[in-house]
């Protein structure tokens, strides 16, 4: 498994969020697919250096960032800060272990980028079952990852999609198949429980 820690502490931009296009252009893709202008409450989870918090923090009332790097979640404060963000507070946890809401708690987006395959199945079982109880009826679920192979990666990219395609109560109302993502987007049910 991936050192992220060694990694972020390496490089100020392991995967190069800031510069590359295909990064760029990628959380371009993910925030146009958002199908509301405006959300209540955003839950990052695999914030990184923040690119992503930054532009959730514009279109949220409230932004909980997640990281489990000490260092990621560091870069991610420290851009908030410097775009005088107020509206977003990051985490230092280890997911799925550790959960940043209470029970009963809900948002009404979760979005998880370049993450969920990194997870073992019993992990991604207890990743998906729990944002699946913390996202409030009506609420969106944003999933972007990566199609090609590399060296650590536990899930199938589509194999880990179908697994919130099969979780009950969320329906998917976007998709985006790109040559080298993919990007999904559920609603859970207005009835569904949180």
């Amino acid at each position: 498994m991936t050192d992220f820690e060694a990694l972020y502490r390496n490089h100020p931009d392991p995967w190069s969020v800031r510069s590359a296009w295909y990064e760029r252009r990628k959380l371009g893709l993910l925030m146009a697919a958002l199908p509301r202008e405006r959300y209540r409450c955003a839950l990052e989870l695999g914030c990184g250096t923040g690119q992503a918090t930054v532009e959730l923090a514009a279109r949220s009332d409230a932004v909980l960032a997640v990281d489990g790097a000490p260092t990621a979640a560091a870069r991610c404060q420290e851009a908030l800060a410097q775009r005088g963000t107020i509206n977003a507070r990051v985490y230092l946890l280890d997911l799925p272990g550790q959960w940043p809401l209470a029970a009963g708690a809900a948002v009404d987006l979760i979005v998880v980028s370049e993450l969920a395959y990194y997870f073992s199945d019993d992990a991604l079982r207890r990743f998906i079952q729990c944002c699946s109880r913390s996202l409030a009826p009506g609420g969106d679920w944003a999933m972007c990852h990566y199609t090609l192979p590399f060296h650590d990666r536990l899930q199938d990219t589509a194999r880990l999609h179908r697994a919130v395609d099969d979780t009950a109560g969320l329906r998917r109302i976007v998709t985006h198949d790109d040559a080298r993502f993919r990007l999904d987007i559920w609603r859970k049910h207005e009835g569904a429980a949180p």
